[in-house]
């Protein structure tokens, strides 16, 4: 199961249903690391999406009744759930992104971080849950500067459980 993720120097990960930047790199890394794979977002997060995204399985995780999702979108929920699809299915690539209730229900099954941080702080009311990085290593990182598209640095990480 891998959690995807971006945050800011204060672990914020949303404000008011969103993600509190605009930053095309990260957008870029997001589908390079979820395209043709099993999306996992809670119901917020999938909201926010504003439609099931392209070349990817999308489940929502929600403890509400699945009568308004569109078709072929699949719902579970449940965390049991979702390590009973992942076990169901060992073929396929789990990717969990947010939001912070499904990370913190989900974090004892996480085996790899990919973790954006963004070099600045920004309004927000959602924070990624605390993670005990001594558990992980960092085995990738790769820094991208400020341009004209994106007025923030980058860091892309890639953690693996120790």
């Amino acid at each position: 199961m891998i959690f995807i993720w971006a945050e800011d120097q204060q672990h914020a990960i949303g404000h008011k249903g969103q993600l509190p930047w605009h930053l095309p790199a990260d957008m870029a890394f997001f589908k390079q690391n979820t395209i043709g794979k099993m999306l996992i977002s809670g119901s917020r997060t999938f909201a926010s999406y504003k439609k099931p995204l392209p070349h990817r399985k999308n489940i929502v995780l929600t403890s509400r009744t699945a009568t308004d999702y569109p078709s072929g979108v699949e719902v579970l929920h449940s965390a049991s759930e979702v390590v009973t699809y992942e076990q169901a299915h060992p073929d396929e690539t789990v990717i969990i992104s947010g939001g912070a209730r499904v990370f913190k229900s989900l974090l004892p099954y996480v085996d790899t971080l990919l973790r954006t941080r963004v070099l600045h702080k920004f309004k927000a009311d959602t924070y990624m849950p605390e993670i005990d990085y001594s558990r992980f290593k960092l085995v990738e990182s790769t820094a991208h500067e400020p341009d004209e598209k994106n007025p923030y640095g980058l860091v892309f990480e890639r953690w693996e459980r120790r």
